[in-house]
C-alpha cells in the first residue's frame, strides 16, 4: 500500500517552509488519506520530515516532542501504550500495544502518558484557557441573542413614539423594515466583511470589532429620535451581528477538540436563547418605567458588550488561522495552552498541518480541474471574488454550501425569529394585553434556554442531522395548534392554548434547530474556505431573517394569526424534506476529516435517501405490527422456556445433592486413611524404641568383652585354653548379633512393604476421588450445554426480532 506524501518545498523567507505539495497516490482511499495523512509512512521518513518541519518554521526547540507528536498522530486511532507497571489503564491488555512497539524517540513520560489516557476517559477535563475561550464566544452568543429581542418588548411601543402605529401600509412597512434593520445589515453588509476583517485582524480581532458595532450603534438606538435614526443604528448594529455570527462558532470550533467540538460549539446557540431570555426579562422588568420603556429595552444590550470586549484578548488566536497564515510558533504556543500537555500540542499542530496541506491540494485540484497539477500548486492564493465563485464550482466546497444554507435557511423557515421578534404582537393578537404578553414572551425566552442545554450530549452523540429530522415535524405541529387555537373564541383558553403550543414549539426547536445550524456550518468548510463560506451561510440566514421580518405584519394582517402560523408549518415540512435530501451527518469528525464526508456526490446521496432510507421508513409500520405478533409469540416462548429452565434447575439442585453426599463420603474415607496413617506411626515409633535397646545391650556385651581381655592379658599363660573357649563363645555371641541385625532389616523391609501397600491404597482413593471430579465435571459439561443450547434459541428469536425489525 502506498502512502500519502508530503514533499518539504526549499525553506525561504528566514527559514519558512514553502509551500507543500501532497501527491494523492493510489492505493489508499480519499477518506483515510484525509483522516490521517501519515498513514503508511516509513517511521524513519517521518522523523525525516519532522525534522525538516520543525526547522523551516522556527520549532527546533520542540523537536523531540514534535517527533512524539508525529508518532501519536500517526497512530491516532490506535490503544494507548502501557507504561510498565500501569495496571489501570483503559485500554485492553490483549490490544494494546507494548512501549517498545511503539516507535517513540523517547518513551512516554508518566504525565504524558496521564493526559494523554485522560483525554480518552475524560473528554471534559479541558484546560482553563479553552474554557476561558468558550466562555467569551457565550458572551458573545449572549449579546447575539439580547440584541434580537430588545426589538420584541420595544414593538408596542416604539411605532407610536415615532407615529407609525398606524394600520396603513407605509407604517407597517417602516415597522417591519425597523425589526428586519439588523438581519438586513448583517445580511448585506457584516457577514461578507467576515473574512476580508479576519483575513487582516484574525479571529479575535474580528470579534473585538463586532463587539463595538454591538455597544455604540444600540447605545445610538437608545437616543434616537426619529424611525430614519433608529433604522441606521439597527443597520449598523447588523453589520457587527453579521461580524460575529459568521467568526463566533469558527473560532469555537477552530480552539476545541474533535471529541467535544459539537457540543462546544453549540454554546453559540445556548447562550443567544440565554441573551434572549434576559432581553424578554429585561423586557418585562422596564415595561412599566414610562414613556421611555422602549429605549431602555432597545439600548440594554449594550451591558454584554463590555465584558466581550474585555476579554477576548485574553484568550488564544486560533491556531488553524496561525498557521494557515504560516506563523507556526504562534500557533505552537496557542496550541500549548490549548491542551492539557504540550505533547496534544505537537500531535495536533503537526497532523493539522498534514491535513491542512492534504486540504488544500484537493480544492487547488477541484478549483484547477483540466489544468496542469503543477500550475495549480504554484498558483497564488485566489483573492475574494475567486474563492467566492469556488464555493460554488468546486464540487467538495458545493455541496458544503449547499448543506449549510439548507441548515440555515431552515432555521428562518422554521418561524423561529418570528416568534423571538413579535411573540408579544402574537400573543396580543390572541387577546393578552401587553403586560401578559411580555410575559408570556418571557416564558418562551425561559424555556428556548432551558431546553438547548440537552444538545450538548445529543449534538456529538444523536447527531446533528438525527435531531433536525426529529425536530422538524414536531415544529410543524406545534405551530399548527397555535394557529388552530387562535380560532377559538377571545378567552384565557384561547391565550393560554397559544402560548402552550408556542412554548411546546420553543421546546423542540432549542435541542434541535437551534444549535445546530452554525455547529454545521462552522465545520463543513475547509480552512481556505471557512470564513467566506460561514460569512455566506450566516448571510443567508440573516437574509430571509430580513425579509421574513418585514413581511410577517403583512402575513398577519392579511392571513391572520392561524393562516401566518399555517404557512410557517408548511415550511417546516419543505425544510425537513430539504434537510432530509441535501444534509449529510458530520458529528464526531475532525474539521479536516469532513472533507471525506463531502466527497460523495450530491446526486448519489439524493438517490441513496429516496431509494433506501425513504422505503425503510415505509416499511417500518408493517413490520412493527408483525413485531407485535411475533413479540407475543415470542413471550409465549420465553414462558415455555421459563419452565424448561425451572425443570432444569430442579434437576441442578438435585445432582447438586447428589455431589455434597459424594464428598461427605470422600471426607469419611479421608478420615478413615488418616488414622491408618496414624498406627502406622505408632508402630514405626515402637520399633525404633526396641533397636534403642538392643543397641544399649550391645554396648554393655562389649564392655564386658573388654574387662574380659584384661583379664586374659593377665592370665594369658595360664588361660590360653580358657581363651580359646571365650573365643568360641564370642564368635557364638556374633553370630546370633547378626542374626538380630537380619532379622531387625527383615522388620525394616516389612514396615516399607507396609508403607508401600498403604502409598497403594492412597493412589488408588486419589483415582477414585478423582474419577467422581470427572463425573462432577460431565455433569457440569450436560448443564452448560443445555445452556448454551438455551441461549442458542434466545439468540434466534433476536435475530428473528431484528430481522422483521
Amino acid at each position: 500500500m502506498s502512502d500519502v506524501q508530503i514533499h518539504p518545498g526549499t525553506a525561504c523567507n528566514g527559514g519558512k517552509v514553502a509551500e507543500q505539495t501532497v501527491e494523492l497516490e493510489a492505493g489508499i482511499s480519499l477518506e483515510e488519506r484525509i483522516q490521517n495523512p501519515l498513514q503508511g509512512v516509513p517511521h524513519d521518513q517521518l522523523m525525516h520530515r519532522v525534522g525538516i518541519f520543525a526547522h523551516g518554521n522556527g520549532l527546533d526547540a520542540h523537536l523531540l516532542l514534535l517527533q512524539k507528536g508525529a508518532v501519536l498522530a500517526q497512530n491516532k486511532d490506535r490503544p494507548l501504550p502501557v507504561l510498565p507497571g500501569d495496571d489501570n489503564d483503559d485500554n485492553d491488555d490483549d490490544a494494546a500495544p507494548t512501549p517498545w512497539q511503539w516507535p517513540l524517540p523517547q518513551p512516554l513520560t508518566p504525565a504524558e502518558h496521564a493526559a494523554l489516557r485522560l483525554e480518552r476517559t475524560h473528554r471534559w477535563r479541558l484546560p482553563r484557557r479553552l474554557l476561558l475561550t468558550i466562555l467569551v464566544c457565550s458572551v458573545g452568543a449572549a449579546v447575539q441573542g439580547w440584541d434580537q429581542t430588545g426589538s420584541n418588548g420595544a414593538n408596542l411601543f416604539f411605532p407610536e413614539a415615532y407615529g407609525i402605529a398606524s394600520s396603513q401600509l407605509r407604517d407597517k412597512l417602516l415597522v417591519g423594515l425597523i425589526n428586519a434593520g439588523p438581519y438586513i445589515g448583517s445580511s448585506l453588509v457584516g457577514c461578507w466583511l467576515a473574512d476580508p476583517v479576519n483575513a487582516w485582524l484574525g479571529r479575535r480581532g474580528t470579534i473585538f470589532v463586532s463587539a463595538q458595532f454591538c455597544m455604540w450603534p444600540v447605545l445610538g438606538s437608545a437616543f434616537s429620535q426619529t424611525w430614519p435614526q433608529q433604522l441606521t443604528c439597527r443597520l449598523l448594529m447588523g453589520v457587527g451581528m453579521g461580524l460575529k455570527a459568521s467568526t463566533v462558532p469558527i473560532y469555537a470550533a477552530e480552539n476545541s477538540p474533535a471529541s467535544v467540538r459539537g457540543a462546544l460549539v453549540m454554546s453559540w446557540q445556548m447562550w443567544t436563547a440565554f441573551g434572549i431570555f434576559l432581553g424578554t426579562a429585561f423586557n418585562l422588568a422596564v415595561w412599566n418605567t414610562g414613556v421611555h420603556n422602549w429605549r431602555y429595552m432597545l439600548g440594554a444590550p449594550f451591558l454584554p458588550a463590555l465584558p466581550l470586549m474585555a476579554l477576548i484578548f485574553f484568550c488564544p488566536e486560533s491556531p488553524r488561522w496561525l498557521m494557515n497564515r504560516g506563523r507556526y510558533p504562534a500557533a505552537w504556543r496557542a496550541l500549548v495552552r490549548l491542551r492539557n500537555h504540550p505533547v496534544q500540542a505537537a500531535r495536533d499542530l503537526y497532523l493539522i498541518h498534514c491535513q491542512l496541506q492534504l486540504e488544500g491540494q484537493l480544492v487547488r485540484v477541484g478549483a484547477g480541474a483540466g489544468r496542469d497539477r503543477s500550475a495549480v500548486s504554484s498558483s497564488r492564493r485566489p483573492n475574494y471574488a475567486q474563492r467566492l465563485l469556488q464555493l460554488v464550482t468546486v464540487p467538495r466546497l458545493r455541496r458544503a454550501t449547499l448543506a449549510a444554507l439548507t441548515v440555515m435557511v431552515a432555521q428562518q423557515l422554521c418561524g423561529i425569529n418570528i416568534i423571538a421578534f413579535y411573540s408579544a404582537t402574537v400573543f396580543q393578537e390572541a387577546g393578552a394585553g401587553p403586560f401578559h404578553a411580555l410575559v408570556a414572551s418571557f416564558g418562551f425566552g425561559v424555556l428556548n434556554w432551558l431546553f438547548s442545554f440537552p444538545a450538548f450530549y445529543t449534538i456529538d452523540s444523536f447527531g446533528r442531522r438525527a435531531l433536525l429530522l426529529f425536530t422538524f415535524p414536531n415544529m410543524m405541529w406545534t405551530l399548527l395548534g397555535a394557529g388552530l387555537s387562535t380560532r377559538l373564541p377571545v378567552s384565557h383558553l384561547r391565550t393560554g392554548l397559544v402560548a402552550l403550543f408556542v412554548y411546546l414549539f420553543a421546546c423542540f426547536y432549542s435541542p434541535g434547530e437551534g444549535p445546530v445550524p452554525y455547529t454545521y456550518s462552522a465545520e463543513v468548510f475547509p480552512q481556505s474556505h471557512r470564513e467566506l463560506g460561514m460569512g455566506l451561510a450566516v448571510a443567508s440566514c440573516l437574509f430571509f431573517a430580513a425579509i421574513l421580518g418585514m413581511t410577517f405584519p403583512f402575513l398577519l394582517h392579511a392571513a391572520g394569526t392561524f393562516g401566518a402560523f399555517a404557512v410557517y408549518a408548511g415550511f417546516n415540512l419543505l425544510a425537513f424534506i430539504m434537510i432530509f435530501l441535501f444534509v449529510p451527518e458530520t458529528k464526531q469528525r475532525t474539521l479536516e476529516e469532513l472533507d471525506a464526508v463531502f466527497s460523495l456526490p450530491t446526486n448519489r446521496f439524493v438517490h441513496y435517501q429516496v431509494t433506501e432510507a425513504l422505503p425503510y421508513f415505509q416499511q417500518q409500520q408493517q413490520q412493527q405490527q408483525q413485531q407485535q405478533q411475533q413479540q407475543q409469540q415470542q413471550q409465549q416462548q420465553q414462558q415455555q422456556q421459563q419452565q424448561q429452565q425451572q425443570q432444569q434447575q430442579q434437576q441442578q439442585q438435585q445432582q447438586q445433592q447428589q455431589q455434597q453426599q459424594q464428598q461427605q463420603q470422600q471426607q469419611q474415607q479421608q478420615q478413615q486413611q488418616q488414622q491408618q496413617q496414624q498406627q502406622q506411626q505408632q508402630q514405626q515409633q515402637q520399633q525404633q524404641q526396641q533397636q534403642q535397646q538392643q543397641q544399649q545391650q550391645q554396648q554393655q556385651q562389649q564392655q564386658q568383652q573388654q574387662q574380659q581381655q584384661q583379664q586374659q592379658q593377665q592370665q594369658q599363660q595360664q588361660q590360653q585354653q580358657q581363651q580359646q573357649q571365650q573365643q568360641q563363645q564370642q564368635q557364638q555371641q556374633q553370630q546370633q548379633q547378626q542374626q538380630q541385625q537380619q532379622q531387625q532389616q527383615q522388620q525394616q523391609q516389612q514396615q516399607q512393604q507396609q508403607q508401600q501397600q498403604q502409598q497403594q491404597q492412597q493412589q488408588q482413593q486419589q483415582q477414585q476421588q478423582q474419577q467422581q471430579q470427572q463425573q462432577q465435571q460431565q455433569q457440569q459439561q450436560q448443564q452448560q450445554q443445555q445452556q448454551q443450547q438455551q441461549q442458542q434459541q434466545q439468540q434466534q428469536q433476536q435475530q428473528q426480532q431484528q430481522r422483521q425489525q
